[in-house]
Parts: structure tokens; C-alpha cells; sequence
């Protein structure tokens, strides 16, 4: 039976470098986290299951993690999962990461319980709903049940941990929401030509600049322009709600450096995607991303100056503008 550490590093291996540098208790809690939440993506974004079966599991998951459901028979069901993605194999060893939730001390078990539970009722609502994004709010919503609820979950995990923190926490809540949102919409942007192969467009129809073409034509090269100018909104997005992640970090004091350089790498690593994003027609082909040497490099220099806010700002700056490769 794998581990809860063989999972995380067998599902994201960029997670699992920041997810290490945490102090214990926060490190295992992190951990556990990431995995009943990989369990519920997998719900929601599997090609095995129907979208009514899906809703219905999503409600099963919720109930389990409560203590209030059949736990063993959906064990069971979540062991069936035949796809080779990172997701279904998290999904195969649920009984080991409800395990290692059962393990935790009884205030940051509550914590995820709660919020886990709470995004995948989200997830739920979004999947009966379907690919429909009308408006920049209709995209907001969808991220904060995937996303926002995250920024707030470890914002809570923080407070619990950290004292210093603790005056901060009203400030951090909504913060650490848009830190979920900033990720997340890097990740709409980069993974555009991969959802639209599953049927999900995450742009809104407000955001199209003209009102003949749908969201989901705007891969026909015949419209790159008004894709292009999609692009540009979705950019723009973004950047306001990284600019709340940084604010984000600033509250976490510089004597938590190892809290602060969990949070800091997927700040930068967004940064920088972004900036390979921005103006690039390929997004809508294939997916964009960091090369293994930037990744090495970004890490690198975070872990040596990732104390200082100066410097984050700088270097954000300049990972948003370097030439891409």
C-alpha cells in the first residue's frame, strides 16, 4: 500500500517540493490536504463517470469525510478507477489518505474536513451546471469552489500554526482566496486546448469580443484574433490576482521563511508561466510551460531570498518580462 508521501510525490512532484520545505505539524496536514482534494478533482473531472454519477459520488465523498457515509462501499467504488492520471491513482488509495486524515490533531482534521467537504460540494453544483461561463463572476465562482476554498484552508492551517499570523488572519482570508484565483487562472490559460478537448471552455462569454462567436470557437484559426483578445483579458486577469498574492505573502512574517517559500514558489512559477502565456498564439494549441532549467533556477534563488518582500517584488518584475525561451 503506498504511502502518504509516495502519493504526493506520485501525483505532483512540484507540489511535493514546496509541501516538504513545511514545518511539521503543517507538512503532514499540507499533505493530506492536497490528497482528499485530488480525490474530489478526480469526481469531477474524470472521463469514466457520468455527470450524474459524479454529483452523486461528490455527495458520498462529503458524507465520508464527515464519518457520516458508507465509507467502505465508496473505498470501494473509488478503487475501480481505471485512469492513468495522478488523480485516479489518489482516488485508488482513498482508504490511505482518510487514514492519514483520521491521524491529524482534531483542530486541523475539522479544518479539512469542512473545507474539502465544502469545495467539492462546489464542484458538485459546477458539474450539474455544465461548461456554461456567462460572465467574469460565473468564472470567479467556478474558481473559488475549486481554488479560493483552497487559499482559505491553508490560511486557516497557518493561523492554527503560526501565531504570528494570527492578527493577520482577517486580512489573509480574502487574500488568500485570490491566491487560489491567481493559480487558477494561469491554470485556465495554460490548460485551454486540453479543456477544450473534454468539453470545458473556462472563458466567459463576456469576455469574447464579439458576440457571433462562441467560447468554444475561438480555436478556429479563422478567429484568432478575437481568441488573441481573450487571451489578453484572461492575462490581465490574472496579474490582479497575483498582485494579492504577493500582499498575500507579505502578512506571513519573515521568520517563517519555509511558509513563506511554499507559498512563494507557485506565486513565481505563475508569474512566469504567465509571462511565457502572454501574446503567445500557441496556448490554444499546446500547453505552455517553464523549462526544467527556469524551474531549477526560480527554486534556487527563492530558497537563498524568498525572506525578503523587496526582492519578491523585483524578481517577480523580472520573471514577468525576461525573454521567453
Amino acid at each position: 500500500m503506498a504511502s502518504l508521501q509516495e502519493l504526493l510525490v506520485a501525483s505532483s512532484r512540484t507540489f511535493a517540493v514546496g509541501i516538504r520545505i513545511l514545518p511539521e505539524p503543517l507538512r503532514t496536514e499540507v499533505t493530506v490536504a492536497y490528497l482528499l482534494l485530488r480525490v474530489s478533482d478526480y469526481l469531477e473531472d474524470n472521463r469514466e463517470l457520468g455527470g450524474d454519477e459524479k454529483v452523486t459520488l461528490l455527495a458520498k465523498w462529503q458524507d465520508v469525510l464527515a464519518g457520516d457515509g458508507a465509507r467502505q462501499a465508496l473505498i470501494e467504488r473509488l478503487r475501480e478507477a481505471r485512469e492513468e492520471i495522478p488523480d485516479a491513482l489518489v482516488a485508488r488509495h482513498a482508504a490511505t489518505v482518510l487514514a492519514g486524515l483520521e491521524r491529524l490533531a482534531a483542530p486541523a482534521r475539522e479544518i479539512l474536513i469542512r473545507r474539502v467537504g465544502e469545495s467539492s460540494a462546489g464542484m458538485a453544483r459546477w458539474t450539474e451546471r455544465g461548461s456554461r461561463f456567462e460572465t467574469e463572476a460565473d468564472l470567479d465562482d467556478y474558481m473559488h469552489e475549486v481554488a479560493g476554498r483552497v487559499g482559505h484552508l491553508l490560511t486557516e492551517l497557518f493561523t492554527l500554526r503560526l501565531p504570528g499570523t494570527r492578527n493577520a488572519r482577517k486580512r489573509m482570508m480574502p487574500l488568500g482566496r485570490e491566491f487560489g484565483l491567481a493559480l487558477q487562472t494561469v491554470n485556465v490559460i495554460r490548460g485551454l486546448h486540453e479543456d477544450r478537448d473534454r468539453g470545458w471552455v473556462y472563458v466567459p462569454a463576456a469576455f469574447v469580443p464579439d458576440p457571433r462567436i462562441h467560447p468554444s470557437q475561438l480555436f478556429d484559426p479563422a478567429n484568432l484574433d478575437a481568441a488573441m483578445a481573450v487571451l489578453a483579458r484572461l492575462v490581465t486577469k490574472a496579474d490582479g490576482h497575483l498582485a494579492a498574492a504577493r500582499a498575500y505573502i507579505r502578512l506571513i512574517p519573515r521568520r517563517y521563511h519555509r511558509v513563506r517559500l511554499f507559498c512563494l514558489l507557485p506565486l513565481l512559477f505563475a508569474v512566469r508561466t504567465l509571462a511565457i502565456s502572454r501574446a503567445n498564439p500557441d496556448v490554444l494549441r499546446r500547453e505552455t510551460k517553464m523549462t526544467r532549467r527556469e524551474v531549477k533556477a526560480i527554486t534556487r534563488r527563492a530558497m537563498v531570498l524568498g525572506f525578503s518582500n523587496g526582492w519578491i517584488e523585483r524578481y517577480c518584475t523580472r520573471l514577468a518580462t525576461a525573454p521567453t525561451p
